[in-house]
C-alpha cells in the first residue's frame, strides 16, 4: 500500500473485534515502529506502557472517554472494545519539543497498525489521576496520550468538508464512520 493510501485508511477507529485480541508481541512491534521514528534532538525521552487484554485493559478502558462529537454514543459496547492499549509517557518537565515526539510516535503506531488491518484510537480524554495510578507511571513521567488498539470492526471513510465548514465526524445509517477533510486547494497557503 502506498503511503497516501495508508494515510487515508488510518482513520480513528472506535469499534474493534474484541474476540480477536492483539497480544503483547503485537504491541511491542508497534513500539518498535515508534522507536525508529524521528525524535527532536534525537533525545528519545518518550516511554511506553503496554497493556494487553485482561483486567488492566478493562480498567483502563473504563477510564477513557470516546467520540465527543457522537452525542448519542457512549463509546464502544462490549464486544467492540479495544483489546490493547499503549500509553505514551513523556517527562513531566519536558520542553515543548517533546509534544512533537508524542505526535510522531502516535502517528507512526497508527500507520503501522493500519498496515496490519488493526484499528487505533488516539485518546486524550482520560482520567488524569486514575490512569497514572493504574499504570504505575514512574516518577517524573506523565501520560501524554493513550492509544487503543484492536482488529478494526468499523468502516471509516474520508468525506468532503460540508458547505457549513463543520469538521464534526458522523456515522451514516449503515454505521460507516465519516471524517470530513478540507480539500488541498483550501490548505495550500501559497505556491512560489
Amino acid at each position: 500500500m502506498d503511503l497516501k493510501a495508508l494515510a487515508e485508511a488510518a482513520r480513528t477507529c472506535r469499534r474493534f473485534e474484541e474476540d480477536r485480541p492483539l497480544g503483547m508481541a503485537d504491541l511491542e512491534w508497534l513500539v518498535e515502529c515508534a522507536r525508529l521514528a524521528p525524535s527532536a534532538r534525537n533525545a528519545q525521552t518518550l516511554r511506553f506502557t503496554l497493556v494487553s487484554q485482561g483486567e488492566t485493559c478493562q480498567k483502563l478502558f473504563s477510564l477513557t472517554r470516546w467520540a465527543g462529537a457522537l452525542k448519542d454514543w457512549g463509546g464502544p459496547h462490549p464486544g467492540e472494545r479495544p483489546t490493547a492499549f499503549i500509553a505514551i509517557l513523556m517527562p513531566e518537565n519536558g520542553n515543548n519539543l517533546v509534544c512533537f515526539d508524542v505526535g510522531i510516535a502516535a502517528q507512526t503506531m497508527q500507520l503501522a497498525a493500519t498496515s496490519r488491518g488493526w484499528g487505533c484510537c488516539m485518546i486524550q480524554s482520560f482520567d488524569r489521576t486514575a490512569v497514572p495510578e493504574l499504570l504505575k507511571i514512574p516518577s517524573g513521567m506523565q501520560v501524554a496520550l493513550v492509544l487503543g488498539f484492536g482488529v478494526a470492526k468499523e468502516t471509516r471513510r474520508i468525506a468532503p468538508m460540508p458547505a457549513d465548514g463543520s469538521f464534526a465526524y458522523w456515522r451514516d445509517a449503515q454505521g460507516v464512520h465519516h471524517v470530513p477533510k478540507r480539500g488541498l486547494s483550501e490548505l495550500v497557503a501559497a505556491r512560489y
